[in-house]
């Protein structure tokens, strides 16, 4: 009997260590973790914002999680409120509208409001889930620019609730596999990244494709994954940034919403990205890394996966589970009980995106170098 509890209590702590959690962003000894059982650990309960085709993949996503639950939903339509509640369990008094979502400060079932509206409607949306009193989780990217981005990390602050960015690759386990063996030196001093994110575009009348609802174009859709993986690849914040914008559709892609853009970004220790967002080619998915000891590889690197990759030491075999399961679990772990993941997924991390499409966006449309301060 003590054997057999012993095997358990070892297996146990053996599968939390495999989890993206640990005490530092650059150091991966002494995680601090603590082996847990689901009845021992609170659940978070959420209120999806904004019931459309990406809410629907994470409520489907979230019917697999071990540590959080959809307990709200808000809507401006009437008849998902109805059909989502009856799928998911909802009851009407957990239903909210986008006039009278205030209300939700008076509900002791929801603790956190995830944010996926259109990019344009985040900065409002998350403030007014501040001033309720509940945690935010907002898609990406986290607003329209870093004025807006500021403005909501203060609001959080100024309410003592978190905000959370729904980066779902910094919890995908071949990523985090890389970040580990980068951190580690195993690549050995880092020279060079290259990402490419792009596909061609569908429906031209979608919300997408709108400058005042997405605030721009691939960039602020596809282009992030490029900016956000250079930096936690790299593993630095990049100091400066050049761009070339090219348009070949302007009935498409009108003024202020970009087809494709090629930048550039430098980093203190002298490595480079050159990285590639569009809207006008497929097969655009691709994160490569290169030390002077090793390389990492990742093709398809950013979408719904399985992802598949390798390093200079063979194939990454960690098995695919649904991101946005993970994503949820593990933010769960940061708003309940304070873990702290290997890439950071707050507030201050999706700001540091936007000062970076900022200087993109300024450098692509002036031909000058932009100097970066991310704080």
């Amino acid at each position: 009997m003590k054997n057999s509890r012993r095997d358990f209590l070892q297996k146990l702590a053996a599968s939390a260590a495999t989890l993206p959690f640990l005490s530092s962003y650059h150091t991966f000894a002494n995680s601090g973790l603590r082996p847990i059982t689901l009845s021992q650990s609170p659940t978070l309960k959420v209120a999806l914002m904004g019931l459309g085709g990406y809410a629907s993949r994470v409520a489907e996503a979230m019917q697999s999680c071990k540590r959080a639950k959809i307990t709200g939903l808000i809507s401006g339509t009437p008849e998902k409120l109805a059909d989502w509640g009856n799928r998911f369990g909802v009851p009407e008094t957990s239903r909210y509208n986008y006039e009278n979502l205030d209300r939700i400060k008076d509900n002791p079932e929801i603790d956190a409001v995830y944010v996926i509206t259109p990019n344009a409607l985040h900065h409002d949306h998350v403030i007014r889930v501040a001033k309720a009193g509940k945690h935010a989780i907002c898609e990406k990217p986290m607003a329209l620019n870093a004025n807006e981005g500021q403005e909501m990390v203060d609001a959080c602050t100024r309410a003592r609730v978190k905000l959370l960015v729904g980066y779902r690759m910094h919890f995908e386990p071949k990523t985090v596999e890389v970040v580990r063996m980068r951190a580690a030196g195993e690549f050995g001093k880092i020279k060079f990244f290259q990402g490419q994110c792009g596909f061609r575009i569908g429906d031209p009348n979608q919300w997408r494709l709108d400058k005042d609802l997405a605030g721009g174009g691939a960039m602020m859709d596809i282009g992030i994954y490029a900016i956000n993986g250079s930096r936690y690849m790299v593993g630095e914040e990049p100091i400066w940034v050049t761009a070339q914008e090219t348009k070949t559709d302007s009935v498409k892609f009108k003024e202020g919403v970009d087809e494709t853009i090629q930048f550039q970004l430098g980093f203190p220790s002298g490595a480079v990205a050159s990285c590639l967002s569009t809207y006008n080619m497929n097969y655009l998915d691709r994160f490569f890394l290169n030390g002077e000891k090793g390389f990492a590889e990742m093709q398809p690197s950013t979408g719904y996966g399985p992802i598949k990759g390798r390093t200079n030491k063979g194939e990454l075999t960690q098995p695919h589970v649904t991101h946005q399961t993970l994503q949820m679990d593990a933010m769960a772990g940061i708003i309940l009980d304070g873990d702290v993941p290997i890439v950071p997924v707050d507030g201050h991390e999706g700001l540091r995106d936007l000062k970076i499409i900022d200087a993109v966006y300024r450098a692509a449309a002036t031909g000058i170098k932009q100097e970066l301060e991310l704080g």
